[in-house]
């Protein structure tokens, strides 16, 4: 039989989570925590929110497969605590018919979906004020008229609409600063990005909420953005040109499948709030910690299991830290330098909350256990 890397015996088990058989091979020396690392990746449950039951018994996390009585062949079930998952949630199995019921909606829906007629009026308001809103008028392309407001356009709000193509055309939009195209269907390959860096006075895009499995390296261009929002796609990671970014004040890209993040957005110097939550983040590049503009890190529901050394010493403004869902604990949190500050800027913050949502500046509770 093969030899695993620790020398055991290689065993193939199958783990039965959410409606579906997971096969995986690992030796038989490796230990129970071992299994559950390699779980987390394929089910999005952390490792301490997950119980492995094996013939009625639950699995020791310091035991080996070996000493467990774990075969070849075994047939393990997973049950996932609620809350203890990274990005979205557990990892299910979907089931087709309600798939197909999905696209047969889908369908449906875009039947009923027109293009907008432009009155005169209309145009005129859009030249005179520069805002051209669009949000939720049942959309399926971009009207053609929206290109012949040129240079004297300084919004446009497509959002809610069923738009798949922005077209080169958008370059024309010169004197663009704000561009809204959440929940639409955008794909990779029909957004042109060649138009979208034309437009060098753009300072928020927001493409929360459409199909974008990638950002390119075009996205550097713009160099004027303040604001980025492309939350709710299904990216998995950002550009290294993001870097390349350093008027940039807020990033959204929570609830998407980020594993990794460039060391380059060390560039990104104007930084003041940041989130990243469901995401599948294991760890973030140490030079994370030197954004000094920045207050609001958002981080739950990612895999994290510590943050960069110097996260608290050199973020001086930091006062939100959120990291529910995660491995970090509060005795880590205790041995960085820097933590009273930090604590104490978070207590600050919440006093001022006293007549909002906040009920007191209680002890951290940001999401950090003070123990497994």
């Amino acid at each position: 039989m093969e030899k695993g890397e620790t020398g055991g015996d290689v065993i193939t088990v199958n783990i039965k989570f959410a409606g579906r058989s997971i096969p995986l091979s690992l030796s038989s020396d490796d230990t129970v925590r071992d299994l559950k690392s390699l779980l987390q990746p394929l089910t999005n449950v952390l490792p301490r929110g997950q119980k492995l039951i094996f013939k009625g018994k639950v699995l020791v996390d310091d035991l080996t497969m070996r000493s467990s009585e774990v075969s070849n062949g075994a047939k393990i079930m997973l049950m996932a605590s609620q809350g203890l998952h990274q990005g979205d949630g557990p990892i299910r199995k979907e089931a087709p018919a309600s798939s197909n019921l999905r696209r047969m909606a889908n369908a449906s829906e875009g039947r009923d979906k027109r293009d907008v007629t432009v009155g005169k009026n209309q145009f005129e308001r859009w030249k005179a004020t520069g805002v051209i809103a669009l949000s939720e008028c049942n959309l399926r392309a971009i009207p053609d008229e929206v290109w012949t407001c040129g240079s004297s356009a300084r919004v446009l709000d497509l959002s809610h609409n069923s738009v798949q193509d922005v077209p080169a055309t958008i370059g024309c939009l010169c004197s663009m600063q704000k561009l809204l195209l959440n929940a639409n269907e955008i794909l990779d390959d029909s957004i042109s990005w060649e138009g979208l860096t034309s437009l060098k006075c753009l300072t928020v895009l927001s493409l929360n909420q459409n199909h974008l499995t990638s950002l390119p390296s075009a996205l550097g261009a713009l160099t004027c953005l303040r604001q980025l929002h492309v939350a709710n796609n299904k990216l998995t990671c950002l550009p290294t040109e993001i870097g390349e970014l350093t008027e940039l004040q807020i990033l959204k890209a929570n609830n998407n499948r980020i594993c990794t993040l460039p060391a380059s957005m060390v560039a990104c110097t104007s930084l003041v709030e940041v989130d990243l939550s469901s995401n599948l983040l294991i760890e973030l590049p140490e030079t994370f910690g030197n954004f000094q503009n920045l207050k609001t890190l958002e981080l739950s529901n990612n895999g994290l299991k510590s943050l960069p050394s110097t996260l608290f010493k050199t973020c001086i403004q930091l006062s939100t830290l959120d990291l529910h869902g995660s491995e970090i604990t509060m005795d880590l949190l205790r041995q960085f330098e820097g933590w009273e500050d930090f604590d104490k800027r978070r207590r600050l913050k919440h006093q001022k909350q006293l007549d909002f949502r906040v009920g007191g500046a209680a002890e951290f509770d940001e999401g950090a256990d003070k123990s497994f």
